[in-house]
């Protein structure tokens, strides 16, 4: 006993939200087991190591790191905790800190209820590396069961970030559900009719920051430093960055769909996570209410191509960002010339390495390719289309993809009830084969019958917006195309919708590539 009084006792205590509900491994209870331990054998406790709420598959834990440093100063020489899982749930890990970190250190280590004591001689002690691969199978389990249950939420349409995007707020009677929260969402809705006039990132950026307008770190209470001079920004406000508005203006949550899935962790012992391919994003349709319509959004996809890295200039182009090299496949950039009042195309990659002659100037009088180009597009529309092929090959360009969705949404609402009428076949055999009771049979059959009629309810609601949609679409391309056709002045967005690209090559030839089928 008196030897037992030499040690210099470390106790360490751990819990974590996968450790469940158990009394037992609560810190009250852990803190009880050691403290009457140490009592029983007149052991000298030094210092007291909690982690609340951190997990045991890495160390990485701020009571753990403190408990090392204090072994590495000899502050203690003795670590009793309640079992080796307080210890940690990494197999590596715990056997390299038992096996040759505490002996090389003279560290002698008790786990009460596995029977382990380091500087005894018996049979636990040559199970415990057994007991470390179980507590770390145990963690891996644990993180299967929850990626499974995060995975069908996130099917069903539920919402299981911690935070959430910018524009929406959690709703307080449900924490899976998204509403709207006003104050952001009108942000967010400006930023949108900034882009839809064909506005870039960085422009967008500076304008609300010149508003001072809030970033959305500051609704989140991040901690953040900036460089800039401009005394008038308010820290609570911040500096928008052209990251952010791209994060925004490309988020498909804004219509009201639930896309969730974007990373996942390397395994269950990292916190490093990977982003995923975009097809295997978990999207489901009109879980929410929607910031931003369909429409708009689609349009805007397709205007950000051709905007993101056009710089800002004084002068606007009609052409500017749709412009590339046909020798390099880079981009062509606007340029205007003080001296002369003109403006001239230039390649940029030449312009950035000219002096490894990667490319040529592919330089042109501005004004006159724009004009030659203006005409060529008259021409299109005068000689090689007429009102059915514009019709026939522009008519998908935007809804396309908003029908699509709503077609596999029926599709899949069917299917659902196509199962859940199996379930109430299957559940009636039950009744027959007396599984279940007659009163089980009605409550069961009951439940299946209004998720039917829910889905039901839900499958026509999208079929009269798919006709509507079909008809509205029909009449806007109506409209787009008697534009087409009757043209006096182009605008930016006209010419969006028309051409994809225009390729300039160095001996003057232009290539057009039209967003529809150019064939007379």
């Amino acid at each position: 006993m008196n030897e037992n009084h030499n040690f210099k006792v470390g106790l360490y205590i751990r819990l974590s939200r996968d450790d469940g509900n158990l009394e037992s491994d609560s810190i009250v209870s852990q803190r009880s087991l050691l403290n009457q331990y140490v009592k029983e054998n007149n052991y000298h406790v030094i210092e007291e190591y909690v982690d609340d709420g951190y997990t045991g598959t890495n160390f990485e834990r701020p009571a753990f790191q403190r408990m090392v440093k204090d072994m590495e100063l000899e502050k203690i020489n003795m670590v009793i905790t309640k079992d080796m899982s307080r210890l940690g749930r990494d197999y590596i890990g715990t056997g390299e800190l038992i096996e040759k970190y505490f002996p090389n250190h003279h560290i002698r280590y008790i786990a009460i209820n596995d029977g382990i004591d380091t500087f005894l001689d018996n049979t636990n002690n040559d199970i415990a590396p057994f007991k470390a691969i179980m507590n770390d199978m145990y963690a891996k389990d644990i993180s299967k069961k929850v990626k499974t249950s995060l995975h069908s939420k996130m099917k069903d349409g539920l919402y299981v970030s911690g935070r959430c995007p910018f524009g929406y707020r959690k709703d307080p009677s449900n924490k899976n559900h998204l509403i709207i929260n006003e104050e952001q969402a009108s942000t967010v809705q400006f930023i949108f009719d900034l882009a839809l006039k064909g506005n870039t990132y960085h422009f967008i950026a500076q304008e609300l920051t010149k508003r001072k307008i809030k970033i959305p770190a500051s609704y989140y209470h991040y901690a953040w430093n900036t460089k800039s001079k401009n005394k008038c920004i308010s820290k609570d406000l911040g500096v928008w960055v052209d990251t952010t508005i791209k994060a925004i203006l490309t988020n498909q949550m804004y219509v009201g769909d639930s896309v969730q899935g974007k990373t996942k962790k390397i395994n269950y012992k990292l916190k490093k996570t990977i982003k995923n391919h975009p097809k295997d994003y978990i999207i489901v349709s009109n879980t929410h209410d929607a910031i931003i319509d369909r429409d708009t959004f689609q349009y805007v996809q397709t205007l950000l191509p051709k905007n993101v890295k056009r710089p800002e200039k004084k002068r606007f182009y009609l052409l500017d960002g749709l412009l590339y090299c046909g020798d390099c496949h880079h981009r062509i950039g606007i340029r205007y010339q003080n001296k002369t009042g003109r403006s001239y195309t230039t390649c940029d990659y030449y312009r950035t390495y000219s002096k490894y002659h990667v490319c040529t100037t592919h330089n042109n009088n501005y004004e006159t390719l724009e004009k030659v180009i203006l005409e060529n597009l008259k021409e299109v529309c005068r000689k090689y289309l007429d009102k059915n092929k514009i019709k026939d090959s522009i008519g998908n360009i935007q809804l396309d993809d908003h029908l699509v969705r709503i077609r596999k949404q029926i599709e899949n609402l069917e299917l659902t009830n196509q199962k859940l009428i199996e379930s109430i076949d299957h559940t009636y055999i039950d009744l027959l084969k007396e599984f279940i009771d007659k009163e089980q049979y009605i409550r069961v059959r009951k439940n299946l019958k209004k998720e039917m009629e829910k889905n039901q309810t839900t499958i026509d609601c999208l079929k009269k917006e798919q006709s509507f949609e079909n008809q509205f679409h029909h009449q806007e391309i109506e409209k787009y195309v008697d534009d087409f056709l009757s043209i006096e002045n182009f605008t930016r967005k006209l010419i969006v919708n028309l051409v994809e690209r225009i390729d300039i090559y160095q001996d003057k030839r232009i290539d057009i590539l039209f967003t529809f089928q150019n064939t007379p």
